[in-house]
């Protein structure tokens, strides 16, 4: 096969607020052969996003191109005008972001925003296009391809929109296709489904791929090669059967150790409370109007029960639209719950979190999963921290100075960084201010909702040990939400599984290797594995059979 794209001597450049100039990609060659998918992995902040963008002949703001050549079929993206790129980009070189929700104008419907690109360029008559659109849908995979495209973003699941979102990519047929993540935020079972739909497609078409990611599990399903990167350079390039089981160097062996099995926590800790530190029963919750039983319409929690003792962890996993994140919210107070009792710490809550005593606001905390959301960019660290301890401590001055300075130790950050804005700061150190806020109130309850699932695994491996040492320093509980088993496996006492917004299975350390609900068993079998030819081989027949069989299942 002849080579599609030449990256040679890349070099990024960033400014820093000080107007001096910082190399975050120093020199890197990359060659891609026409239908070959080459991966990017490496941890937050390596670079694998940035090289791609520039593909495309994109730099982050603040950034600038500096040296070198990106020669994407015969064309130099990096020395092209503004004009020049934009007819490649969408024809020639597309693009399949993280977030197909943020990818998507909630206000158009799907068809006419997948076939968009095709009109701008001029590629094809509009109902040509649409026919192309449905076979693309049909590919993919997606329900009901000859109507899909008339709903709108809101009205399809978080893994229809991904595939559409790569219709829309790969409708003008491209050379090349950029996917940037985009199955970090989707549960296994999703995943599975988007992982195999994208392979059958590309393969089909003969193109070229390049695949970001930081989960070595899910680049080995789909990628032909591997590029390893760390702090802007190349760390190791091979196949991706010699990159799982000869890795060259220490940093990509590291990376394969943060998927090995582990001894987790997965135990029977005893709380040494007399009652139960939480102890919810018959919750209901959910979106839209009140019907007559004083319920809402959807109902995304149906009448779940849970307990957490003090000093003990709970998982809750499960598919994505599962209602975790809704129980979540519900037990906060965030959304009020419409049916059910609440006991924290031997006090009934109110349903509405504005309707609690600042003490129950203050013992049982929220850390929500994407922390440049929950972060006011337009504040200082120092700020973001100091607002949770006036408003539940009084603290001023120089004691509220101490205590964030204290509070930067307990999350393992320098205390230089006080001064620095969300913005400043890498993915990682993000997520540990998000939870720093937390702790800032002196919570004895943390509800972790899908904390980890945008980090990559190195840096997600460091926060669950944080949680871990926290949670013995401070006598902590946590509620963690995860798509992921294993983060769940290392940090949690017990597990409940949701399906449907009902509670179908809990399981503990006895239990954990012989789960009796067929959604339980489909969860655990869709786990990617360090296998190239794992997804090849899974069949889920069996598995789907029993869940559409069992008498439980609605």
């Amino acid at each position: 096969m002849s080579t599609l794209v030449e990256i040679r001597n890349l070099h990024v450049e960033a400014r820093t607020d000080s107007g001096r100039k910082v190399d975050i990609i120093k020199g890197v060659d990359i060659d891609i052969a026409e239908g070959e998918i080459v991966a990017l992995i490496g941890e937050s902040g390596s670079g694998k996003t940035t090289i791609a963008l520039s593909l495309m002949g994109y730099a982050r703001p603040g950034c600038d191109i500096s040296k070198g050549s990106i020669m994407v079929n015969g064309k130099d993206m990096a020395s092209l005008n503004e004009k020049e790129r934009a007819i490649l980009r969408g024809a020639e070189v597309s693009y399949v972001p993280q977030s197909a929700a943020a990818a998507f104008n909630p206000a158009k419907k799907i068809m006419d925003q997948v076939i968009e690109v095709t009109r701008i360029h001029a590629l094809m008559p509009p109902d040509q296009a649409r026919r192309r659109a449905i076979e693309l849908f049909t590919a993919l995979s997606l329900p009901a391809p000859e109507t899909i495209g008339e709903r709108y973003p809101h009205q399809v699941s978080g893994g229809q929109l991904q595939r559409l979102a790569a219709a829309m990519a790969l409708i003008s047929d491209p050379k090349l296709v950029i996917f940037d993540e985009p199955t970090t935020a989707l549960d296994v079972t999703t995943q599975i489904d988007v992982l195999r739909a994208f392979k059958s497609v590309m393969r089909a078409k003969g193109i070229a791929g390049v695949y970001v990611s930081h989960d070595l599990a899910v680049v080995a399903q789909i990628a032909d090669r591997i590029v390893v990167l760390k702090g802007g350079e190349i760390q190791e390039e091979n196949t991706t059967e010699e990159i799982l089981t000869a890795p060259a160097h220490p940093y990509t062996q590291e990376l394969l150790a943060a998927f090995a099995p582990k001894e987790t926590d997965f135990t029977k800790r005893q709380s040494k409370a007399i009652r139960p530190l939480l102890d919810i029963e018959n919750l209901i919750a959910g979106y839209g109007p009140k019907q007559a039983d004083g319920h809402p319409f959807i109902k995304a929690v149906q009448s779940v029960s849970l307990t957490v003792e003090k000093g003990r962890n709970l998982g809750i996993i499960g598919e994505s639209g599962c209602g975790k994140s809704t129980l979540a919210r519900a037990i906060a107070g965030i959304l009020p719950a419409t049916g059910g009792h609440s006991i924290f710490d031997g006090r009934e809550l109110a349903a509405s979190a504005r309707a609690r005593r600042r003490d129950e606001l203050q013992h049982m905390q929220i850390v929500f999963q994407y922390a440049d959301t929950a972060l006011n960019p337009a504040k200082s660290i120092e700020d973001i921290l100091a607002r949770p301890l006036a408003f539940y401590h009084g603290l001023k001055g120089e004691a509220r100075r101490r205590r964030v300075d204290e509070l930067l130790d307990m999350v393992r950050l320098p205390k230089s960084l006080r001064y620095s804005r969300p913005g400043e700061l890498s993915g990682g150190q993000k997520q540990r201010i998000n939870f720093a806020r937390a702790l800032a109130a002196s919570p004895k309850l943390i509800i972790c909702d899908e904390i980890t699932s945008a980090l990559d695994t190195v840096v997600a491996a460091a926060i669950i040990d944080l949680l871990k040492d926290l949670q013995r320093e401070l006598d902590l509980s946590y509620i963690f939400i995860s798509h992921d088993l294993s983060v769940v496996e290392a940090i949690c006492d017990e597990i409940m599984v949701m399906y449907r917004g009902e509670k179908v299975e809990h399981l503990t350390r006895e239990t954990i290797s012989t789960p009796a609900h067929p959604y339980t068993r489909l969860l655990f079998s869709s786990v990617p594995k360090l296998d190239p030819a794992w997804l090849d081989r899974l069949d889920l027949t069996a598995e789907l059979a029993q869940l559409k069989a069992d008498p439980e299942n609605r």
